[in-house]
């Protein structure tokens, strides 16, 4: 590089000319060479160095300036690409930490660390997540198309793709939210087949969190989102997938504003706090409501028939979990263990088998308690058929807890002894003169809580072979007295809220004894019959166990068998709920039956007050008082017709509101939009544009989420089950 002389003072020429003849050029740092201005505030010196252009030794030559002084560019031979961190170019003082401007970073330093890396995985980690939310909608509506959870199961298996699983539980769940009652079945389905196997339990809690999180967007696009979601949490919850703790987490960190907290609220004081949940929440979606218990029981003999023949306890596990039944995983262990006393060369097999599932989480404690509970209190009859049922009865129970699937403290005691078991007939002789005493006070004062109290202190550990002698006691002296002392006793039972398999080991007593009891009481088929219907039409007991109760009396000409196919007829007769309720003269309490025209009177006007401009809270208090949840599509009838004639948008909040405290339920719901479809001709002789207004109400219920997708009205005829439809009748009848 050339200079002219009358820029460089000799001294600088000198040091120039030296340099470049004893140094290598290519090892020249650009920083020697440099002639940066002396107005160049980039000097890569200390302004006192004796290099420094400001030096006193360096004398410019005359008084004309230098032409580097104008030029745009950096007057430095110093390279000016940018370092790494977006500092050093052009125009820059360089980084804040800079302590040399030769410094560069060495590749092969252990601590060397390259953003461009970090930033490539970043984006490759992101195209990922994209393809897997591409994929994961494609096989959500595939599923949903074909039905098929193996080709499901595989697909996402293939995909693996393990840390992005929550986002499949996600859009699962909010796509099935707004389909039908059958995809959010199949929805249900497929998270409890992929629980554990495909789809890590982490990764399915958080999936549930997302969409708690996200649902004041869900309810942009699916009005009624708060009250599905939270089904789907309580469906989860009941089928094991979910813990019960994951509503208190989650509410813990969610802003109070939010929608989600609608959701756990609504899960958790809706759904799970209801009687017989777990049932209720099963079938919501008409999920399991074909499979009877004796289907149930056949099935589950089947397997451990096959499992006790073949071995293999994956099959035998797959087989327990496709039943998609938690609640009645009770019914495998009480069979497994009474196969293991009866044939004693399965035992080894079959306590396998269950402590398997129990360490798989596939069969919870409480339920393994319960079948061997249910084995304790038949023990005695079981005695018959083997002989020395107590002692490997008892001998199960010591291997199990000794394994530790069973909590052995958990079951009532099994007495081997007999001067033990004396002690314990004294104690039932005794319980049930104090039971007679307390129920004949009852019939005379009416008093429940008195009752309660009674029980409890008589009965502290609440043991379910003195509650089942209660409810026989009950029932028994009912039955010898007036209606009103049986509707005492029915709204009693109701009262208690004694464990529903209680109430079954009552019912089966009773029945048992119902020979010796048609001595003193000729009608006590009947009688029991109707007992039976109304203990349904409570929810004291479901479908499903009076079913059971019906199987301990397989003879077509025994006692049991006629009282249970009583009931079930009952139960089946057209407006059966309002008559079986009403077949003792009350209405769920001790007052006398009110005729349909008085509460058609009541309905008129609580809502004529509550269009006057009454309250929605008073309007929905009334409603509750009436204690006809069985009649309260008259409410939505009635409030549908002052709607049409007043167009008073007032009423369809009342529904609302009804319908989101769960005071008027779907049912409900749909049967007053078909009682009002079937009178729409008349309504149009008062109101000319009524089956115009009707069609719109019809379809703003759908998407309000009050009636299902495929509800339709006819004309007259409706496309509901028989029993919705036709005349009134007067409630107060009796047997």
């Amino acid at each position: 590089m050339d200079f002219s002389e009358k820029y460089m003072s000799n001294e600088h020429q000198e040091q120039y000319r030296s340099a470049s003849e004893s140094a290598d050029p290519s090892s020249l740092s650009p920083l020697m060479i440099s002639t940066a201005s002396p107005k160049s505030p980039r000097s890569p010196r200390s302004p006192r160095s004796p290099r420094s252009p400001r030096s006193p030794k360096c004398k410019p030559c005359g008084s004309q300036s230098s032409p580097l002084k104008n030029l745009r560019h950096s007057h430095s031979g110093k390279h000016s690409q940018p370092k790494k961190g977006g500092y050093g170019g052009k125009g820059t003082w360089g980084g804040l930490l800079d302590s040399e401007d030769g410094c560069v970073d060495d590749i092969n330093d252990p601590n060397y660390v390259t953003d461009k890396e970090d930033i490539k995985f970043i984006v490759k980690r992101s195209e990922k997540f994209e393809d897997f939310k591409k994929k994961a909608i494609v096989m959500v509506e595939e599923y949903f198309a074909n039905d098929d959870l193996i080709s499901t199961a595989n697909e996402l298996r293939e995909l693996d793709m393990l840390s992005y699983s929550f986002y499949f539980v996600k859009k699962l769940v909010s796509i099935a939210m707004d389909r039908r009652d059958k995809e959010k079945e199949m929805a249900s389905i497929l998270l409890s087949s992929l629980y554990g196997d495909v789809i890590d339990p982490q990764q399915l809690y958080k999936g549930f969190q997302k969409l708690v999180e996200s649902a004041d967007d869900l309810i942009v696009d699916i009005p009624n989102a708060v009250d599905i979601l939270a089904l789907f949490i309580a469906r989860a919850v009941v089928d094991d997938i979910l813990p019960p703790s994951f509503l208190t987490k989650t509410m813990a960190y969610l802003s109070k504003d939010s929608k989600g907290v609608d959701v756990i609220k609504r899960a958790e004081k809706g759904y799970l706090s209801a009687p017989l949940h777990a049932e209720t929440i099963e079938r919501c979606w008409g999920g399991s409501k074909n499979k009877t218990v004796e289907d149930l029981k056949a099935k589950i003999n089947d397997l451990l028939v096959e499992y006790i023949v073949s071995g293999d306890v994956t099959e035998a596990n797959r087989c327990i979990k496709n039943l998609n039944v938690p609640h009645f995983h009770h019914e495998i262990v009480k069979r497994a263990v009474l196969m293991a006393m009866e044939k004693k060369q399965a035992e080894s097999r079959l306590l396998e088998l269950l402590k398997r599932s129990s360490e798989e989480g596939l069969i919870n404690s409480s339920q393994i308690s319960k079948g061997f509970s249910r084995i304790i209190d038949s023990v005695d009859d079981l005695s018959l058929d083997i002989p020395n049922a107590k002692v490997l009865l008892q001998s199960l129970i010591s291997k199990a807890a000794s394994e530790g699937w069973l909590c052995a403290s958990s079951l009532k005691s099994l007495s081997l002894h007999p001067g033990k078991k004396a002690v314990e007939d004294n104690t039932l002789k005794a319980f049930k003169k104090k039971a007679e005493s307390i129920i004949r006070e009852y019939f005379l004062s009416g008093d429940i809580s008195e009752v309660s109290c009674c029980l409890e202190f008589e009965n502290s550990f609440s043991v379910a072979e003195l509650n089942a002698i209660f409810v026989k006691k009950l029932i028994t002296l009912a039955m010898d007295r007036k209606n009103r002392e049986k509707e005492m006793a029915s709204v009693l039972l109701s009262s208690l809220c004694f464990p529903s398999d209680d109430v079954v080991s009552g019912f089966i007593m009773l029945i048992e004894s119902a020979e010796d009891t048609a001595l003193d009481i000729p009608v006590v088929v009947e009688d029991l019959a109707m007992f039976l219907a109304r203990a349904e039409v409570d929810e004291v007991l479901t479908p499903q166990e009076l079913e059971e109760i019906g199987s301990h009396f397989p003879g077509v000409d025994s006692i049991g068998n006629k009282v249970t196919q009583m009931a079930i007829s009952l139960l089946k007769a057209r407006l059966s709920g309002e008559r079986i309720l009403r077949c003792w003269g009350g209405g769920g309490s001790c007052k006398n039956g009110w005729t349909i025209e008085d509460v058609k009177d009541k309905i008129g006007k609580l809502l004529e007050e509550f269009e006057a401009g009454g309250g929605t809270r008073e309007a929905c208090r009334c409603i509750k008082e009436l204690s006809m949840p069985f009649f309260h599509h008259e409410v939505v009838k009635k409030a549908l017709v002052v709607l049409m004639e007043n167009k008073n948008d007032r009423m369809w909040c009342l529904l609302r509101q009804c319908f989101d405290m769960q005071l008027i339920t779907m049912n409900q719901m749909s049967k007053g939009f078909v009682r009002v479809g079937e009178c729409i001709d008349d309504l149009a002789l008062d109101v000319p544009d009524a089956k115009k207004q009707f069609d719109k109400f019809v379809e703003r219920a759908k998407v309000e989420g009050w009636l299902d997708s495929s509800f339709g009205v006819t004309g007259s005829g409706q496309d509901l089950p028989s029993g919705v439809n036709g005349s009134d009748q007067d409630l107060s009848n009796g047997r």
